[in-house]
């Protein structure tokens, strides 16, 4: 658990700073954050995935003779967070000899797809287990039978309860499901997901949650009409593909004060997320980051939560 006087972004700043390559540096916090959602706690039965590698030597490596990644993620350029998370991860359970499977479809017919296995790892003995993998950003906003559902999405499509109701209930079945076997290399003995991510409070709030592991990482939110309150004067938007590690940016990125984040931001149809960053050698390092939201997503929100 994070001490409560350290943020997961200082503690991640004094791990892996040093890395300078952002692919490396975003497979360091793949495989360093803490779960988003906490393993021990009987709400999930057994069905969430703990992961502590030791990788220290082998990321720091990786910094030094990318090579390999650069070949692995192919060149392209990736718009679908969760699909550049997962090619990650592929990368290092491939290079770890750990990987059976990655990305194995499952077909009930030519044109009826039934599920895609994320993930199949080597569980000894012939076996393998399967491993789905989420990386997510939520919002908390007022309540709801599900506690979790009240985590809801920057968009409002979905929850973090929709989320995991899906997995638990439908993509860790996969490999029971009849046509999983015609394609499955070996037995699946276990099934769990794997959640990493970022919860975010209303600004100035925190309220710790049975089921979420209590040093996730974690930032605020607020009303575009709240950003002149923001404590601090250096600011950074963030876009989707650097929401995973805490940032570290040239001192060339676009930096803006409060009074030109909010200009910016007025009026802006979607949330945004910015990180408060301050100068260290050159670089801008995020300090604390956060989602500002449109003046009527609170009240959207509590429609959605109402609906």
């Amino acid at each position: 658990m994070l001490s409560i006087t350290e943020s997961y972004q200082a503690r991640f700043e004094r791990a892996w700073g040093h890395l300078a390559n952002g692919h490396a540096r975003a497979l360091a916090w793949l495989l360093d954050s803490p779960n988003l959602l906490d393993a021990a706690s009987p709400h999930w039965e057994g069905k969430i995935a703990s992961f502590a590698p030791a990788a220290r030597a082998w990321l720091d490596a990786l910094d030094q003779d990318s090579s390999a990644l650069d070949a692995a993620l192919g060149g392209k350029v990736y718009t679908r967070l969760g699909l550049y998370a997962e090619k990650l991860m592929a990368f290092y359970f491939e290079q770890h000899r750990m990987l059976v499977a990655h990305g194995l479809q499952v077909r009930a017919a030519r044109n009826d797809t039934v599920g895609e296995f994320d993930f199949l790892l080597d569980a000894g003995a012939g076996q393998a287990e399967h491993w789905e993998l989420a990386t997510k950003f939520y919002l908390l906003e007022g309540s709801a039978p599900d506690r979790f559902d009240a985590l809801l999405g920057p968009n409002l499509a979905d929850s973090l309860g929709a989320k995991m109701r899906k997995i638990t209930g439908k993509q860790l079945e996969l490999a029971s499901h009849p046509a999983a076997q015609a394609v499955l290399p070996r037995p699946v003995v276990r099934a769990r997901a794997l959640v990493k991510g970022w919860l975010f409070y209303p600004k100035g709030t925190f309220v710790g949650m049975e089921g979420i592991d209590p040093g996730h990482c974690r930032g605020f939110w607020c009303a575009q009409q709240e950003v002149a309150a923001l404590p601090g004067d250096a600011f950074v938007i963030l876009p989707r593909m650097l929401w995973l590690a805490p940032v570290k940016t040239p001192e060339t990125h676009r930096l803006l004060s409060r009074a030109a984040l909010a200009a910016v931001l007025e009026g802006a149809p979607m949330p945004v997320l910015v990180a408060a960053v301050c100068e260290e050698n050159g670089y801008l390092v995020e300090q604390e980051r956060g989602f500002i939201v449109p003046d009527d997503w609170r009240a959207r929100a509590a429609a959605r939560l109402g609906s």
